[in-house]
């Protein structure tokens, strides 16, 4: 009886996604955008894909909601010894490997003369407004450039403050705090990932992490790989019974990036996989009370944004008069990254450096996650739908592959992707290939942010 009342489910939820996103992508045409065609297929594939991946999602909640019942990895024995001191310092070293790789580049291109010096390279990115908040804070007057760096949040500029009172650099501090954030998040993540896999697939998605195009951003001095560590932690204490923990973790992303709020998902899609195995509405409450501590995190941002401006939702006034950005939909992104593209000469460093990137992250994640969504927990595969609505709509958007590398979901998604020897070397070569041209398109500043 259960099963057919699964099926019922899958259909009904499957309808409602399917005809939800068509009358969203009606209601964007009918709209009078004045796309071209080419925007308008790749809206219209773009749709097409994340509702594969939301079809793809549903069986596998269902499943988990009618049939609760532990997954477990495979026994594997012990971890190998000292695993996780070999991940930390495996990932601090890759930090400090990309630092050489970029100052040999620039070597080459004769724009550096030593290492340290170099390193400043790292602040043309948005990284120098962090580095600013870190030494003056917030200013609700004076030069527009620093007034309007309200937009960036205060999470990872308050730890580089703090390392800063011993470092007594800033940019030092900043480069710190995102290596060792991202060797502690590699930590996490394994052992995060090792609830549901085996130890091969947690560390090939380490790999992953590594190579995946815009990796290199982890070593920047900026929110990438604090935001990583917390957004893992969060989930890893959620889901070994430390839940006020891991929604404390979860507050602090929030705090650090806005798309933290969005951990608010996958926390409830794990309170509800508990309700169903434990039965205990008592507890499901107390965890659904846990959850306020993520939006509270965001909005002690806000509050900081009223005792700065007087409007506690000034950062998104500044968003919009300054970078021109405002929520929109992910499909017309990609209407209007593929038609900028189209426009673009082949030598215009905007195409190389800008457009093709936006447009790989944007359907090669969701490629990537219609082929591991069924493996994959389902709160990870809503938690990565609810990121992407939110990431990917932006109403310009410059940075697709950076905001993509940051979400869990999918390295993970290339690990489960290539579970075959054959498919992981491709995916492998490829990643090889792709993220040195990439980075040396960084290097060479063709609006790469």
């Amino acid at each position: 009886m259960k099963y057919s009342k699964q099926k019922i489910w899958n259909r009904a939820l499957s309808a409602a996604g399917v005809l939800t996103a068509a009358l969203l992508f009606v209601f964007f045409y009918g709209s009078g955008t004045g796309k071209t065609l080419y925007g308008w297929v790749a809206a219209l594939v773009c749709t097409e894909l994340f509702v594969l991946v939301g079809l793809r999602f549903v069986p596998a909640w269902t499943d988990q909601w009618f049939c609760p019942k532990p997954v477990l990895p495979p026994d594997e024995g012990r971890e190998p010894p000292f695993l996780m001191a070999k991940i930390f310092v495996s990932l601090l070293l890759a930090e400090g490997v990309t630092l050489l790789l970029v100052f040999w580049l620039r070597t080459l291109l004769g724009d550096a003369e030593s290492f340290w010096a170099d390193l400043s390279f790292w602040t043309n990115l948005d990284s120098r407004h962090y580095l600013d908040i870190a030494r003056e804070g917030y200013l609700s007057e004076g030069e527009w450039g620093r007034v309007v760096q309200l937009v960036f949040l205060p999470g990872y500029p308050v730890l580089i403050g703090l390392v800063d009172k011993v470092v007594g650099n800033t940019l030092i501090s900043g480069l710190l705090v995102s290596h060792l954030s991202f060797a502690g998040a590699g930590c996490v993540i394994y052992r995060l990932l090792r609830l549901d896999h085996s130890r091969k697939t947690a560390l090939r998605a380490l790999k992953y992490l590594v190579l995946l195009p815009g990796a290199f951003f982890f070593a920047a001095p900026m929110s990438e790989s604090l935001f990583l560590l917390l957004c893992a932690a969060c989930i890893y204490c959620a889901r070994t019974g430390r839940w006020v923990l891991g929604c404390f973790f979860g507050g602090y992303a929030a705090f650090t990036r806005s798309p933290g709020l969005s951990l608010l998902v996958v926390l409830l899609l794990e309170a509800l996989a508990l309700l169903r195995r434990e039965k205990d509405a008592k507890r499901f409450l107390r965890r659904c009370a846990g959850l306020l501590l993520v939006p509270a995190g965001f909005g002690v941002y806000c509050l900081i944004n009223w005792k700065v401006s007087g409007n506690a939702f000034q950062f998104m006034v500044y968003q919009r008069d300054h970078w021109h950005q405002q929520m929109g939909w992910f499909f017309n992104t990609a209407a209007y990254q593929l038609e900028n593209a189209v426009v673009s000469g082949p030598h215009s460093p905007e195409l190389w450096g800008l457009w093709i990137p936006n447009l790989a992250a944007l359907f090669g994640g969701l490629l990537l996650m219609i082929g591991a969504a069924r493996k994959m927990r389902p709160s990870y595969t809503a938690w990565f739908l609810a990121y992407y609505t939110a990431a990917m709509g932006a109403t310009w958007l410059l940075s697709a592959p950076r905001y993509l590398i940051g979400l869990l979901p999918v390295p993970l998604a290339a690990a489960l992707a290539a579970d075959r020897e054959s498919r992981d070397l491709a995916l492998t070569i490829l990643c090889l290939v792709l993220s040195p041209l990439y980075l040396c398109a960084f290097v060479l500043r063709w609006n790469v942010w």
